[in-house]
């Protein structure tokens, strides 16, 4: 494959790890990444270990929620307590007052661009989208969001993606992306799905400092909780939910897009699947093994589960952001054999 240039729009846990696992990847090239302080862009490449060292400790998935920067970003965003904060604090970045703007308008030299964004609304990632194909950018856009209900809204937008030469390939991280996938495959030994169970387990071993956006959103599925109430806590009510929980929270029947990115496959009903797992925002070790359990009848008359795991060894970062790219580099492929529209991680499985 030829190489493909990247962008990262957001630089917290995600993005800070997608740039990193860039490294191990063949022929890709991130050149351009940005929070909401300031953007980065050189198209002979980022320098990936010094971006990381300026973003280190970076909560802020938050190239902002309203859809651009927030109006004080270059005012509030560059220093903090006399110190450059987020990208900006990098050699390679400078300030902006609208960074995803930016990314876009350099669009004709980038190919992919991965949307490392917290799903704080609902419909941030596919607005976000919309700017890219209103700024006639034509490649790969790619994202490892997990609520269902934003997969109608970036299906509804599927046609004017075609028309921009966009090929969108949604909720393409572990769970749903990889594990989805998985889902796909095992189903292929039976003529009917009854149903899939996906299990999963995360110890965070870069820590919840590193991972603040992704431990919010998963707390936005617990019973007492939802999106809006989950984006409204401060910090220290997020500790102390975590306190609550001794370090350990179980999620059961979660809102998670394999459901619905399983249907549009036509492998079951969305009802048929369940999405549950344990966090760990304490330990390194995963407190569960991640497993996937696809149980259905095959052509003989016979039923049968077909299981999946991941070795407890490998890490979120490396379960999300491996795949996230291997989607990506698929994604590329399709794009420049002129398919585009939406895609999910079980209408086409990631490059190595």
């Amino acid at each position: 494959m030829n190489e493909i240039t990247f962008a990262v729009l957001g630089t917290g846990g995600i993005g800070r790890r997608a740039l990193e696992v860039s490294q191990h990847k063949d022929a890709l090239t991130p050149v351009a990444a940005c929070d909401r302080h300031g953007v980065a862009v050189d198209f002979d490449g980022l320098d990936v270990d010094e971006l990381l060292a300026a973003t280190e400790g970076n909560i802020d998935n938050e190239v902002a929620t309203d859809g651009g920067t927030g109006a004080t970003t270059a005012e509030s965003g560059v220093k903090q307590h006399g110190e450059r904060k987020g990208v900006v604090a990098s050699s390679q970045a400078r300030p902006s007052e609208d960074p995803i703007q930016e990314v876009i308008d350099h669009g004709d030299r980038i190919d992919a661009v991965l949307l490392a964004l917290p799903n704080y609304e609902h419909d941030f990632i596919p607005r976000t989208a919309d700017r890219f194909a209103e700024g006639d950018y034509s490649g790969v856009m790619i994202d490892v969001l997990k609520r269902s209900r934003v997969i109608d809204m970036l299906d509804d937008r599927s046609e004017a993606f075609e028309d921009a030469g966009i090929t969108f390939i949604c909720g393409a991280g572990a769970t749903p992306g990889l594990l989805t996938g998985a889902a796909a495959l095992a189903a292929q030994s039976f003529v009917e799905v009854t149903d899939i169970d996906i299990w999963w387990g995360v110890g965070l071993k870069s820590g919840y400092e590193d991972n603040r956006g992704t431990v919010r959103e998963d707390i936005a599925h617990l019973p007492e909780y939802d999106i809006e109430t989950a984006r409204e806590l401060s910090e220290d009510e997020i500790e102390a939910i975590i306190d609550d929980h001794d370090g350990v929270i179980e999620f059961e029947d979660m809102e998670h897009a394999d459901d619905v990115l399983l249907e549009r496959a036509g492998i079951c009903d969305a009802e048929d699947v369940e999405v549950g797992g344990i966090l760990d925002v304490r330990n390194d070790e995963k407190p569960t093994t991640t497993t996937v359990r696809v149980t259905g009848r095959t052509f003989d008359g016979e039923t049968a589960t077909n299981t999946f795991q991941l070795g407890d060894e490998t890490s979120m970062e490396a379960n999300v952001n491996g795949p996230a790219l291997g989607y990506l580099k698929a994604g590329v492929r399709r794009n420049r054999a002129g398919e585009y529209g939406v895609f999910g991680p079980a209408d086409l499985m990631p490059g190595f």
